[in-house]
């Protein structure tokens, strides 16, 4: 027998292999890909229920956790769900423009039953339920009566680097930086329409950075400007006359209108993260409702 001809079935064999590999390879990503279609299809499912709610105007992001979404569809019974609902009114601005904050919500262990079955009446069983409300910078100036506001979170002092990519977006519940301009004592709120951060708005006013701190009580979040900030971070500075330096400080501070949380859990804690004011609070286990987001 020539070698050739001893080589040849090794090498069919090797052959069939790969294509075999290549066949699993394919079914993989087939089943892999039909996954996340459904998973996707399931997620908007849920979603446009939770767009029944009243204050939820856009529909949200739902994302379903855990592998294996075919598996776990049938019974309903996921590790987590994580719920995002963007432009939700904010009550309390007055004749300052509309208010708006993205409501978040985070549930462990949920069973939703069927996934297919799903609507805005569902009873949604979770064993916990971490609920996040957001306001950026424009919608708490709003709030606050300070058109140009910008809330930053600076880097813990003292640590070298601190701010850096490494570290995510920072938290702070005091040492806030709130940016924004206010009149002085004696100025309108407005000139001829225009508001003090206006080029247009000539009577006295000041353009500064405080530092702050902020706090829950009674579910209602309170800002309290505790001094005018001189850290490292870029910021305002300007020579504000003592004796308006309390006026100052309390135009930086309020206490927020009763803002929106997901299925009403009462906010127990607030703190900045990177250019947003976040307010929070906790559940234990229960049952909630899509369209009572």
């Amino acid at each position: 027998m020539s070698t050739s001809a001893r080589i040849r079935p090794s090498r069919r064999a090797a052959q069939i292999a790969a294509i075999g590999a290549v066949v699993v390879v394919i079914v993989l990503v087939i089943a892999f890909l039909a996954d996340n279609l459904a998973a996707s299809r399931a997620e908007h499912r849920v979603a446009v229920a939770i767009e029944e709610s009243g204050r939820v105007d856009f529909e949200p992001e739902v994302n379903l956790g855990g592998l294996g979404f075919l598996t776990r569809a049938g019974d309903g019974r996921f590790p987590s769900m994580l719920v995002s609902a963007r432009g939700v009114t904010i009550t309390g601005c007055g004749d300052r423009g509309a208010c708006t904050a993205t409501v978040d919500a985070r549930l462990d262990d949920v069973t939703t039953g069927d996934i297919w079955d799903v609507d805005a009446t569902t009873p949604i069983r979770a064993a916990a339920i971490t609920a996040e409300t957001r306001i950026d910078s424009v919608n708490l100036g709003r709030l606050m009566g300070i058109t140009d506001l910008y809330i930053n979170t600076p880097a813990p002092e003292g640590k070298a680097g601190g701010g850096g990519p490494g570290d995510g977006l920072l938290e702070r519940t005091d040492g806030i930086m709130l940016s924004g301009t206010v009149p002085y004592p004696g100025s309108p709120e407005y000139a001829d329409g225009l508001p003090p951060s206006a080029s247009g708005y000539t009577a006295p006013k000041v353009k500064i950075s405080v530092s702050a701190k902020v706090f829950v009580v009674d579910g209602r979040v309170h800002v309290e400007a505790t001094g005018l900030y001189d850290g490292p971070e870029d910021h305002y500075s300007a020579d504000v006359p003592p004796e308006f330096r309390a006026h100052v400080l309390e135009r930086f501070s309020a206490t927020l209108p009763t803002l929106p949380m997901a299925w009403n859990i009462a906010a127990s804690n607030a703190l900045s993260r990177g250019s947003d004011l976040i307010v929070a609070g906790n559940n234990d286990a229960r049952i909630v409702k899509p369209i009572d987001y």
